[in-house]
Parts: structure tokens; C-alpha cells; sequence
């Protein structure tokens, strides 16, 4: 008899309702407790997701073969690329919709709940071996060392120890990580539930918060029916295959912690182990889309209640420097608008700008609320991407190797 597995979707369906059910119908002890594991779980994630980025990365490039270069230029480009107009596309529809339906008392109301938290009862302090950027830069130098070193001594020897580092990542994530993501997603819907930020801000914004994620839905969808059109693939099972990284994305609200589920996804949609490998772990560093759309959004709606000045004119160079900044902003939830605070000047203007003003501060408190959302936009076009790159690396850089391989191969015969 076939035993019945629970798959990773309803798990987390699941953790997000358990989450809601708690932090509104339960003391606030055991609320804490709940979120007493899932920080202190959250902490570990922190320590092995610089670790899972070097061991990824580093052999996704390694095992490019050919043409590891020119698929890291190309991949950042796109990437960035995504980043600059998805947050050129959803200021001209925020500017469009929102004048409809702001009030100018959403302010207070909004800021009432923006410092409130269950909290948890302690924090195990685990400070991580390398931190995210430098796991990312670190990756890049070693797997294109590797790739050149190949055949040689020291290149063989430092390949095969960094697959037998990458084998043990893989035994930590999926024996501990993914198990346990249900129990961090439920924890941060506690959170949210308790406190009241999500209903609070909800009862307000709802508007807001449904245009945004309409946005993240539609630009998901144009950017898998684009990668679909290039790759020849039905971008509805490409969609489909999304699901289990975009519902992960929601719970984590970290772009970092889902690339164990997203690199699934990825082999779902047919993309090949060295890309996969190569693309997720880059693009939830340096893809930002969701995030964007998100911070673009809400600086119009800040500034509309306000009655602050916007144009095109002001949000385009604010996208442009902070399409480049986010690359460095912290793998964890609200990583994003905590890396723009300084750049809001650029939006709001030098006094309103101040990032320990109430302005930034209205910010912030619109921005966590979305963030999950955002996320779950970001580590969904990291997959569009990859579908991508998979193609050009198939039947360009492939295709070019294997033709300059076969002269050598007449004159050998």
C-alpha cells in the first residue's frame, strides 16, 4: 500500500492558517512560544543560507564548462533589467490608481501598530561564518577559478572538495530546512496575527495591498509568458511549477530561504543542474522585481497622503541607484526597504526623506506588510530568468562548443 504523503504546499497552507488561528485565539504565552521557535529557527536559516549560497553558486559556476562568463554578465543584466521596469511599471499604475481611494488620516492609524510585536521569551545568538555578499562574491571567484582550473591538480582538488561541501548542504536542507519551514511560516503569521499589523493595516490600505499584489501577479505572469515564448514552453505550466516557491516565498518573506524549494521549482520547469544551480542562488541577491514594484508603490502612496511631489522624473534615478544598492540589502524579511531608507530622499524630498522620520517610518510599516508578497514576486521571476538562461546556454554557448570541438575531431579521425 502507496503511503500518503503530505506535500510541501498544503504543509504550508496549512502553517499559514495554524499561524492566523493562534495569534487570534490564543494567550499570549503560547503565542510567544511559537515564535520563540520560529526566531530561534530563523537564526539557524540565517547561519546556513551564506553557506548554501558559496556551495551553490560556486559549483553552478564550476560546472559551466563553457561560457561561465558570459552567462554571470548576462544574468545580472537581465536581472536588473526585470528590477528597473517592474518599478517604472507599478509607479505609472500607483500613480494612476491610487489618488482614487488615499486618505491623508491613514497616516496615524497606520503608525499606531507599527512598533507592535509578540516578541520571544530568548534568542540563541548564532552569527553567521560569512555573510551573504561575501558568500556571493566568494562564489563567484572560486567557481570561475574552478571552471578554468579544470583538468589540472589544484582545480580537480578544489572541485571535488567543494562538491563534497555542497553534498553536505544539501543533506542539512533537506533533512532540517525544508521540514522545518512550516513551523517559521507559522511563527511569522502569529506575529503578524497578534500584534495586529496585518488587520490594522489591512482595514486601511486594502486597496493598496491589492493593487500591489495585482502588480506582483501580473509582471509574474508576463515575465514566465516571455521566458515560455523564448524557451518554447507553456508558460502556464511554468506557473504552475512556481507554486511551492511562491506560497514558500510568503511564509519566509526571504528570498534567500526559499532557494531550496525555488531550485526544485526550477528542475520542474526543465531547467539543467549547473544552471539552476547558478541562477536561483545569484538571482535571490541581486533580482528584485517584487521588491520594487513594492517600495515604488508604496513611496507614491506615502507621498500622495502627503501631498508630496512625485513624477517619473524623481522615481526613475531613486529605481536605477536602488536597483544596484538592493544587491547588498540583507537576506531576511524587510531586508529590501531597510537598503532603500537611505535613498528615500531621492522620493520624499531632504526633510521628509530623514530615514528616523514618521515618513520613512509610514514606509517601513507598508513595506513588511507586503514584503512577503514582494518576495514571492522576486523568487518567481528568479525562475523566468532561469528559463532564460537555460535556453541561451543550450543553443548558443552548447551548440558553440560542440561546433568548435568537431574540426579537432575530423583531424583526430
Amino acid at each position: 500500500m502507496k503511503q500518503f504523503k503530505l506535500g510541501l504546499v498544503p504543509k504550508l497552507i496549512i502553517a499559514i492558517i495554524l499561524g492566523i488561528l493562534i495569534g487570534q485565539f490564543t494567550p499570549l504565552w503560547f503565542c510567544k512560544l511559537v515564535v520563540t521557535l520560529s526566531t530561534n529557527f530563523s537564526v539557524f536559516l540565517k547561519f546556513v543560507i551564506p553557506l548554501m549560497i558559496l556551495a551553490y553558486v560556486t559549483m553552478g559556476i564550476a560546472d559551466l564548462s563553457q561560457g561561465a562568463g558570459k552567462l554571470l554578465v548576462v544574468t545580472v543584466l537581465i536581472a536588473y533589467s526585470s528590477t528597473l521596469i517592474a518599478g517604472s511599471l507599478s509607479f505609472i499604475v500607483s500613480d494612476t490608481l491610487f489618488p482614487h481611494f488615499m486618505t491623508p488620516d491613514a497616516l496615524e492609524k497606520i503608525q499606531a501598530t507599527a512598533d507592535v510585536s509578540v516578541g520571544s521569551y530568548f534568542t540563541i545568538s548564532l552569527p553567521a561564518v560569512i555573510d551573504t555578499l561575501s558568500a556571493v562574491v566568494l562564489a563567484f571567484i572560486l567557481g570561475l577559478c574552478m571552471s578554468t582550473l579544470r583538468g589540472k591538480t589544484i582545480g580537480t582538488s578544489l572541485y571535488n572538495g567543494m562538491k563534497d561541501f555542497s553534498a553536505i548542504i544539501d543533506s542539512v536542507l533537506h533533512t532540517a530546512i525544508i521540514p522545518l519551514l512550516p513551523l517559521y511560516i507559522c511563527g511569522t503569521f502569529v506575529d503578524l496575527t497578534y500584534s495586529g499589523k496585518t488587520f490594522t493595516i489591512l482595514s486601511i490600505l486594502w486597496k493598496v495591498f491589492v493593487v500591489v499584489i495585482a502588480m506582483h501577479l501580473i509582471y509574474i505572469f508576463m515575465q514566465f509568458t516571455l521566458a515560455g515564448s523564448i524557451a518554447h514552453k507553456n508558460p502556464l505550466t511554468l506557473i504552475k511549477n512556481q507554486i511551492p516557491g511562491y506560497t514558500t516565498a510568503i511564509g519566509t518573506q526571504s528570498s534567500a530561504a526559499t532557494i531550496p524549494v525555488n531550485l526544485e521549482c526550477a528542475k520542474a520547469d526543465g531547467v539543467c543542474s549547473q544552471i539552476r544551480n547558478f541562477v536561483v542562488p545569484l538571482c535571490a541577491n541581486i533580482h528584485m522585481c517584487g521588491s520594487m514594484i513594492t517600495i515604488t508603490a508604496c513611496a507614491t502612496a506615502v507621498c500622495l497622503m502627503n501631498d508630496l511631489p512625485i513624477s517619473l522624473a524623481t522615481v526613475i534615478p531613486f529605481i536605477m541607484t536602488l536597483g544596484v544598492a538592493m544587491v547588498a540589502s540583507p537576506g531576511a524579511p524587510g531586508g529590501s526597504i531597510m537598503t532603500a531608507l537611505p535613498f528615500l530622499y531621492m522620493v520624499f524630498g531632504t526633510t521628509a526623506g530623514d530615514p528616523n522620520g514618521p515618513i520613512c517610518a509610514l514606509m517601513v510599516a507598508l513595506y513588511i506588510t507586503q514584503d512577503s508578497f514582494g518576495t514571492a514576486c522576486n523568487v518567481s521571476g528568479d525562475n523566468a530568468i532561469g528559463v532564460v538562461v537555460d535556453q541561451i546556454y543550450k543553443k548558443f554557448i552548447l551548440k558553440d562548443a560542440e561546433a568548435k570541438a568537431e574540426p579537432a575531431t575530423a583531424k583526430t579521425v
